[in-house]
């Protein structure tokens, strides 16, 4: 099916083609003949599958097809971070150009000065690509209203909608207008935000794109059993054995993230470290060393787990275990993109091996274990309370239904629903 046949016009069909596109994923052909009818979408797809492509280009047509000649925000993208803010404004960016489109693009985001954003905001942006809390910020500075958007986006739904951006993600709602086309997309939709879902949107088509075995992403996953001192020893093996040009190495906390590279940067690996807390001049810096191949390994909170495409990634390694089953699919997701092939590989102790069972039950998956001659496991388990819960691994657990969670998203829901 070409693009042509969704309704798309010619300059958009070949802003998709100069873009890379030979003919639609199935979200994209799904999709974006919802959107140019004007209605609301619930899009769910695996990483990987075209789903900014998939919102970008009809609603690129629907802002051409209304132009008044005003450039007000009619467009609102949301965001949950500064690194995806920047490849979803690049990418809406691309497309627009492509097509001739004469369509402003704003990327706001924090963790850099606002005043270059402000500047960039006068005289109005046809498109704004933010995240929450910078949007706001720039709000009460009066750099931009959203009385004007028509068409609102939220992109990794299902981060925007947990706990921490429910709050903002309310307040931004009371400012847009109540008649106005929302889309949500995300690779999930956990069970607790789908209450706030439903509360925004007007009988919405919900499109989930299974992954059939033909278009799954080609990833294998391997769990190799190793006690938690001997995961660097590990590491370092695995990186001489398999010399993959690049790999991402994924950490609980940021201070794991430094240390470990520092690890391996006095092995003699080109490695470096990328969590929240840096600066968003040195965030930037590292991801463009990694892409252009300057750092053959990037050990990473999940910070990078969403949105970042980093093409022709052959590995990702969990170096601790993921909170929860929606962020492992987000991690190796960063692997096997665009029909390439990836390996995802976990480090399973004693003290994580039931938390790794339950990633795998919610993932409907059984990975087999391993172990590697010369790093076989010697710990045991220790022993666990009738109370305890598995949910209180050293790796945080796998997310369950917390009550300030859950209580948070009804109030929401219930917020933006009496509106």
């Amino acid at each position: 099916m070409p693009f042509s046949s969704l309704g798309l016009v010619p300059s958009l069909v070949r802003a998709a083609a100069d873009s890379g596109y030979t003919k639609p994923t199935a979200i994209q052909s799904a999709a974006i003949p919802v959107i140019l009818r004007g209605g609301d979408v619930i899009g769910a797809a695996q990483t990987g599958s075209g789903k900014t492509a998939a919102f970008a280009l009809p609603l690129l047509q629907l802002l051409l097809d209304g132009s008044s000649g005003a450039r007000v925000t009619r467009t609102l993208i949301l965001v949950p971070t500064r690194e995806l803010a920047a490849q979803v404004g690049t990418a809406v960016e691309t497309f627009a150009r492509n097509a001739l489109a004469p369509l402003k693009v704003a990327t706001l985001f924090g963790g850099v000065s606002i005043n270059p954003q402000m500047m960039s905001l006068r005289g109005g942006a046809d498109i704004v690509v933010a995240t929450p809390g910078r949007l706001l910020d720039l709000i009460e500075h009066n750099a931009l209203k959203l009385s004007d958007v028509k068409l609102l986006v939220l992109d990794e739904a299902d981060r925007l909608l947990d706990l921490g951006f429910s709050d903002e993600i309310g307040r931004i709602l009371a400012l847009l207008p109540k008649r106005r086309q929302s889309l949500f997309f995300s690779a999930t939709f956990p069970t607790e935000v789908q209450a706030l879902a439903d509360a925004m949107l007007r009988e919405p088509v919900r499109i989930e794109i299974e992954a059939a075995p033909a278009s799954a992403p080609d990833i294998l996953q391997r769990a190799i059993e190793v006690d938690p001192l001997r995961r660097t020893m590990l590491l370092k093996h695995l990186l001489l054995e398999h010399k993959w040009p690049r790999v991402l190495v994924f950490v609980a906390t940021k201070y794991a993230a430094e240390h470990v590279a520092d690890k391996l940067q006095r092995n003699g690996f080109h490695a470096g470290a990328l969590h929240g807390e840096f600066s968003q001049g040195t965030r930037t810096q590292v991801l463009a060393e990694f892409k252009a191949g300057m750092l053959q390994v990037l050990v990473c909170t999940d910070l990078a787990a969403r949105g970042i495409d980093i093409v022709q990634l052959p590995a990702v390694v969990n170096y601790d275990l993921p909170r929860s089953a929606v962020d492992y699919t987000h991690r190796i997701g960063r692997t096997g993109r665009a029909g390439e092939s990836g390996v995802a590989v976990s480090f399973v102790s004693a003290d994580t091996e039931a938390h790794f069972r339950l990633i795998e039950k919610r993932q409907n998956a059984l990975i087999p274990r391993e172990q590697i001659a010369g790093f076989e496991p010697v710990l045991t388990a220790a022993p666990v309370s009738a109370a305890a819960s598995v949910t209180d691994t050293v790796n945080g657990g796998v997310k369950g239904k917390r009550k300030s969670k859950k209580d948070k998203l009804r109030e929401a829901a219930a917020k933006v629903g009496g509106e």
